[in-house]
């Protein structure tokens, strides 16, 4: 997180990394414009229809090609919900993307993505999937080589988090660049509001390229853990745990509370 913008939203510069854990979704026409959501029933979803990203980007594309069929999607959520993990995101973007398969409207990935930022800041990245940076809001997407061959082990404690209690805690513009960043350090420094570390995200790109598992571990950090974890020790002790079983390393994804962890042997 770099800055706040005066509109409320956070400049970010972030690597971001697609796996293999993802929700399904179904579609089907509908004989009038009605838009309809179902969710899987062990996941009950207490937000309205209309609130939720699925059902806002199937309505961005009706409304915008005028679209005079309807569209019933069913979502089997596998991606844990306010997990730090775009979950979300990730729905609208596969809306998106079924909406242009099944009414044959031939937007491109591009078109999608110019899209998918009106709904959420990941969902371009969401779209274009891969490892890549993402700067601005998180729409301005560059894409980077893969990552390195290596095991990554993602836990979520039994909690939630609100990222936008995470961002309100987040003094952003008190960040300071910091030449070399350490889990240790990190924690020696953890000063809530100020004096907080920014990761070298230049250098980790550089890792990236390099495909260098430990180096990309070493200068990997996430300045939100310094909200999220005085409010959730449990994150810390995941990363810990992980650690101590061979982890090169560790960390929070996003705004928490999910912890991954990388490894260099299954």
């Amino acid at each position: 997180v770099t800055g706040k913008l005066e509109n409320g939203y956070h400049t970010l510069s972030m690597i971001m990394q697609s796996i293999d854990v993802c929700d399904e979704l179904s579609f089907e026409k509908t004989a009038d414009e009605t838009i309809l959501f179902s969710m899987n029933k062990d996941l009950p979803d207490k937000i309205p229809a209309e609130k939720n990203l699925v059902y806002k980007a199937a309505k961005l594309l009706q409304d915008e090609f005028a679209i005079k069929d309807g569209v019933h999607v069913w979502l089997h959520k596998y991606i844990p919900v306010a997990a730090g993990m775009a979950g979300g995101s990730t729905d609208a973007a596969a809306v998106l993307y079924g909406m242009n398969q099944i009414f044959d409207l031939g937007l491109t990935r591009e078109e999608l993505m110019e899209r998918g930022v009106k709904i959420g800041a990941d969902v371009p990245y969401c779209i274009m999937r891969g490892t890549a940076l993402a700067e601005g809001i998180g729409e301005r997407l560059t894409s980077l080589p893969p990552m390195p061959p290596c095991n990554i082990l993602v836990a979520k404690p039994g909690i939630s988090v609100s990222t936008k209690y995470v961002y309100e805690n987040l003094h952003a513009n008190d960040l300071r660049p910091e030449i070399s960043v350490s889990t240790k350090f990190v924690y020696d420094n953890l000063k809530l509001g100020s004096d907080m570390v920014h990761p070298d995200i230049d250098r980790l790109v550089a890792d990236i390229r390099e495909k260098d598992l430990y180096k990309i571990a070493a200068d990997m950090g996430n300045v939100l853990e310094t909200v999220t974890i005085p409010a959730y020790p449990v994150i810390a002790d995941i990363k810990d745990h992980m650690m101590e079983h061979g982890a090169v390393n560790a960390m929070m994804s996003g705004s928490g509370p999910t912890v991954f962890g990388l490894f260099d042997k299954e």
